[in-house]
């Protein structure tokens, strides 16, 4: 729980104006509840147009802003707290992807109406005992209440002057659900805009994932009606700016809303501007131009690049190695069967060797075994093989089939789950980073070929295959050496 007790300023006049500023100002109202909060320009800025909201200047607000840069401290905590003081009668329903992270900002909230510093503020707004839950409390002598929950979740019943939607996506897999997605425009048309009083608010902060998300299909029906705040990590120049914009369907020419020269960061005190680079490096492109410059992206049919790939003569000598093989069951056409050996060596991965091709079951089998004889003669039996496992009893039956057939080699199953693509992002970021090399080979220029196809080519066991390898050394590489898969 955070410490709400305000450190009294020795001085009385200094006290008295810190107090008046607090009373009238969002920002101000935030330091005084809060000192430990680090207050910078974005901060003001995003104040001011609650202010507005407050005021009734504005009544639909987005704001989209990156990951951990103070945004939900400011809108979904203080901003309700601030909003009750100043119309007490006015309910607020408060929603997230999750219903527990919107009782844990709704409690958070309530404590600060509970603080100290608060009640020296405005005497007189106080929480009803009796009615003060961390989804649903109210305020004692008012109509003011909170009422929180998450995205689908219940608040029927519960009418409000001031909505709030803080990301209402939880993860990239979320986002890259068609089926999510849907669920959550329906709880949107038919849930939580069928709250909001005539004349009320409605704030909808989020970090960006996808073009199609809330924010995206509120834009593309109505964006006219609502004011945007959008701030990117970095600074853009002015033609990175208007080309944005245009994706968004909002105005070119409009400036950087901080004034920024390109490439400045958004929060200096939480994020220089090096440490930006070095998660644009990580993320990659497609994460990055959504959750951080607030324009998400579909990814391009090619969605790797040729010049990613580095080709080297050797892997060091203290590596880890996983063979992962993307299976199918044809012979002479169709789709292949593809086994790609992926090293790690510190925080580098090499793709050391692809087998593919198009056999019958019987003789995928009898490859993938010559294949796991081959690399145990050459590293010790140290390679730890991966079967990916379709849905249902009919892959189950192969994979445990393929085990059998390879008994004495450490060989596991993959049950996979989501989207092809999703589960092969964090290699396709690592590739980007200039994190992955290729040992050179006669398999080289079919696979950079295969891959910088994705997803638009006729095949894609290689790019499957490596994926896989990928996400399972990226856990952890020593997770295989005692010969259990955990």
């Amino acid at each position: 729980m955070m410490n709400y007790a305000k450190s009294w300023p020795a001085d009385p006049e200094k006290e008295f104006a810190a107090r008046v500023l607090a009373e009238r100002h969002l920002l101000d109202f935030t330091t005084y509840t809060y000192p430990q909060y680090i207050a910078e320009p974005a901060h003001a800025l995003i104040a001011e147009h609650l202010e507005k909201v407050l005021r009734g200047e504005i009544t639909r607000l987005m704001i989209f802003a990156p990951p951990q840069h103070g945004k939900t401290e400011l809108v979904s905590v203080r901003f309700p707290a601030f909003w009750l003081a100043a119309r007490p009668d006015a309910p607020i329903i408060l929603a997230s992807y999750g219903g527990s992270l919107a009782h844990a900002k709704s409690r958070e909230a309530r404590a600060v109406v509970e603080s100290p510093a608060y009640q020296a503020l405005f005497p007189g707004i106080e929480t009803d005992r009796s009615s003060r839950a961390r989804d649903h409390w109210e305020l004692d002598g008012y109509r003011g209440v909170m009422h929180a929950a998450g995205v689908g979740g219940p608040i029927t019943g519960h009418g409000a002057a001031l909505g709030i939607i803080d990301d209402p996506v939880e993860n990239w897999e979320q986002a890259r659900s068609q089926v999510y997605r849907d669920k959550t425009w329906e709880w949107w048309r038919t849930t939580f805009r069928t709250r909001i009083w005539e004349g009320g608010a409605i704030v909808l902060i989020m970090t960006r994932w996808h073009e199609d998300d809330l924010a995206g299909r509120i834009l593309q029906e109505q964006g006219k009606e609502w004011t945007i705040l959008r701030l990117p990590a970095l600074a853009e120049t002015q033609g990175e700016r208007d080309e944005a914009n245009k994706l968004l369907g909002l105005p070119a020419g409009e400036k950087d809303p901080l004034q920024r020269k390109p490439g400045e960061a958004l929060c200096p005190q939480r994020f220089s501007e090096g440490a930006l680079e070095e998660i644009k490096r990580d993320v990659g492109s497609i994460a990055w131009a959504g959750q951080y410059q607030g324009v998400p992206r579909a990814a391009e049919g090619n969605r790797f690049k040729r010049d990613w790939f580095q080709i080297v003569d050797a892997v060091p000598a203290k590596a880890h190695r996983v063979r992962y093989w993307d299976n199918a069951a044809t012979e002479g056409g169709g789709k292949r069967t593809s086994g790609v050996l992926l090293a790690r060596a510190g925080q580098d991965y090499y793709v050391e060797n692809v087998i593919k091709g198009q056999w019958s079951t019987y003789g995928r089998r009898k490859v993938q075994k010559q294949t796991a004889q081959l690399d145990a003669q050459k590293y010790g039996n140290t390679v730890a093989i991966w079967l990916e496992q379709e849905p249902g009893s009919a892959g189950k039956d192969s994979v445990l089939d393929t085990i059998r057939f390879l008994a004495g080699f450490r060989v596991f199953a993959d049950r996979v789950t989501g989207d092809k693509d999703l589960r092969l992002e964090p290699f396709a970021a690592q590739c980007e980073a200039g994190n992955v090399y290729l040992v050179k080979g006669l398999w080289n220029l079919d696979f950079v070929e295969e891959m910088c196809a994705v997803p638009n080519g006729a095949f894609r066991d290689q790019a499957d295959a490596a994926g896989g390898a990928f996400n399972k050394l990226a856990k952890s590489p020593y997770r295989w050496t005692r010969g259990r898969a955990r």
